[in-house]
């Protein structure tokens, strides 16, 4: 309804009633100037009238929703489900073209619409929760994994005799597959332990750079987010090497945005040394369904080359799905969720604490780790070897997502190269652990159930390790022999 129709609207129904919703529909259409204008993320949440308004507004744009539209080509926006075409808001075009992600499609200006306003809100958001200095960022629709293997292509044109990609280990398949999907042998630099923590080696980073010299290195691989007891890498010393020997530093984020300790270290990073592009899930970030990620960097020009490394046009659900959650939330919102988030962190540190004291094991201490814990398991390994990932089923079957146990000595070999105590993040670390994470929108009573189930499965568990040592055959004998004595 624009101004004309209002206008003929009163010749049917009164003029004050009219106007009354004239009135309405521009209170809706004001918040989305100010998106426009602004391309940022607004401050107070929209109203899911408002933004199913926005989201119409940008569909019949795109020419498959034409009136009388005539397409001759192999494709044209046919979608012969209208339960798909709705669950898309009929925005089918998706994003980019052939040869670049982030071109606008001339026929589909509401979905390049979509694009371009959803990299502008993402990119507000990143400054806001810690990273200032970004200047350019993109929704990729692939998970981190891929996405850090896109930077990594990306960088292959610019150091063409490069074969290696240094990575302060992390135990996690995805980065490492990543790199090796990329075409590049991965050069893995085990962590050091210092106390309870698992940090980053400065020293061995900077051997293999001498050792296999600048030219032949891609890339410096880092990681903030991770399961404790490995800690965010040393970005702003890593950095600073990366400067150093002009060598490009990559900086896999996964679930770094909702930690203000992630981000600072990022912006650091940038600030003392070099940083060339770092990538973020949209899934654990923002939770919307798992198959994006933003790739964001310092340099507008790199950006833009990896984006244009991206082959043909791309889906668009990721970056729908990010830009109405961001609206529905507002900036606001989401720093609540963040603050919320850290306060529960806490809380689960206490109650962990508590929990593990109770049961002879203890909180291991990780204090630059701002998102995962750890509690020991040196009672259940002592007991037995079994036991441990016994406690881990258990869990799983009381249904306790994202509890991870960690046992010692485990294997596993991945694109050929076998990591001893895998899991752990170490070949030497000294306990198997259980690891529980405050990720965003962690509420205190999941906190309460897991902690109230983890205590029940520990207790079971030992009562049954208990029953099983009395009814050993050792156990029988010895009981006979102290009985004749």
């Amino acid at each position: 309804m624009n101004s004309e129709n209002f206008t003929l609207s009163e010749r049917i129904v009164s003029t004050s009633y009219i106007r009354q919703g004239s009135q309405a529909r521009r209170s809706h259409e004001q918040l989305i100037r100010h998106l426009l204008e602004q391309g940022k993320c607004p401050e107070e949440g929209w109203s899911e009238s408002t933004i199913e308004l926005f989201l119409h507004e940008l569909a019949v744009m795109d020419s498959n929703n034409f009136l009388g539209n005539c397409g001759v080509g192999e494709r044209e926006g046919r979608v012969v489900s209208s339960l798909v075409a709705r669950r898309h808001y009929r925005l089918i075009h998706g994003i980019g073209r052939s040869g670049d992600i982030a071109a606008i499609q001339p026929k589909a200006a509401g979905s390049s619409l979509l694009n371009k306003l959803t990299n502008s809100v993402v990119l507000d958001i990143l400054k806001r929760t810690g990273v200032r200095s970004v200047v350019s960022c993109f929704v990729v629709p692939m998970a981190t994994g891929m996405s850090l293997t896109l930077c990594f292509l990306t960088l292959r044109h610019r150091r063409p005799k490069a074969q290696y990609i240094i990575w302060p280990r992390i135990d996690q398949k995805s980065c490492f597959k990543a790199m090796i999907t990329a075409g590049f042998e991965p050069v893995v630099v085990e962590n050091i332990l210092e106390g309870d923590e698992l940090r980053t080696d400065l020293e061995a980073v900077e051997h293999k750079i001498k050792d296999l010299g600048a030219e032949s290195i891609l890339c410096v691989h880092s990681t903030t987010s991770c399961f404790a007891p490995r800690v965010p890498d040393r970005l702003e010393e890593l950095a600073s090497l990366c400067a150093k020997y002009n060598i490009p530093h990559i900086v896999n984020n996964a679930y770094g945005v909702q930690s203000s300790k992630c981000m600072h270290l990022i912006e650091q990073g940038a600030r003392v040394g070099r940083i060339d592009a770092f990538v973020q899930s949209l899934d654990k970030n923002f939770m919307v369904p798992v198959g994006g990620a933003i790739i964001a960097g310092f340099d507008e020009a790199f950006i833009q080359e990896i984006s244009k490394m991206y082959p043909g046009r791309a889906s668009a659900s990721p970056s729908l799905d990010v830009l109405i959650t961001l609206l529905s939330l507002g900036a606001s919102g989401y720093k609540k969720l963040l603050s919320e988030r850290k306060e529960i962190y806490f809380f689960l540190a206490q109650e962990l604490k508590s929990l593990a004291s109770a049961h002879g094991e203890r909180l291991l201490h990780t204090p630059h780790n701002p998102i995962s814990l750890a509690m020991s398991l040196d009672g259940l390994q002592a007991d037995s070897d079994k036991a441990v990932t016994q406690l881990g089923s258990m869990l799983f079957t009381r249904q306790v997502s994202g509890a991870r146990v960690v046992p010692l000595g485990k294997e596993q070999t991945i694109s050929g190269h076998t990591f001893h105590g895998f899991m752990s993040h170490s070949e030497i670390y000294p306990c198997p652990y259980l690891n529980a994470a405050s990720a965003v929108g962690i509420t205190q009573e999941d906190v309460r159930l897991c902690i109230k189930r983890l205590d029940k499965c520990l207790k079971t568990l030992r009562k049954e390790l208990n029953v099983a040592k009395s009814s050993s055959p050792v156990s029988i004998l010895s009981h006979v022999l102290c009985c004749v004595l």
